[in-house]
Parts: C-alpha cells; sequence; structure tokens
C-alpha cells in the first residue's frame, strides 16, 4: 500500500475516533445514571459524527501538509 495512503488511513482514523468520542460524550449528561443513558441513540449518533468525519477528511487533512518547510541558516 502507498506510504501516503497509509498516512491518510491513518491520520482520519484518528481524527474520526477523536470525534466519535467527543460526540459520545456530549451526548452523556452530567448525573445521569448509567442505566438511564439511551445508550442506542448515542452509538447511532457518535457512529454518524465518525462517518462524517471520515468523508470531511476527504477533502484534506491540515495534518498531512508535505510542503517543505523553509529553513534559515545559522
Amino acid at each position: 500500500m502507498n506510504h501516503t495512503i497509509k498516512q491518510w488511513l491513518k491520520a482520519a482514523g484518528i481524527r474520526a475516533a477523536k470525534t466519535t468520542a467527543q460526540t459520545a460524550l456530549s451526548l452523556v449528561t452530567v448525573g445521569q445514571a448509567f442505566l438511564d443513558v439511551n445508550w442506542f441513540h448515542l452509538c447511532s449518533v457518535s457512529a454518524m459524527a465518525g462517518i462524517v468525519s471520515i468523508l470531511t477528511s476527504l477533502a484534506g487533512l491540515p495534518e498531512l501538509n508535505t510542503k517543505p518547510t523553509e529553513r534559515e541558516d545559522i
């Protein structure tokens, strides 16, 4: 597999995992009992957020900016 594709998959996967976790955390209300959480709703909304994150990553990932950096010789 091409090195660039591996980099993209890793970066997009990390971004999607973070987005999914952040969405799940935002759906849990402070002080809510464990059994009172609508786990199906939480999982489905979080999964959709992860899918949207992957699709958004198709437009580009700033983490993979491969432009050469300017270097100053001292």
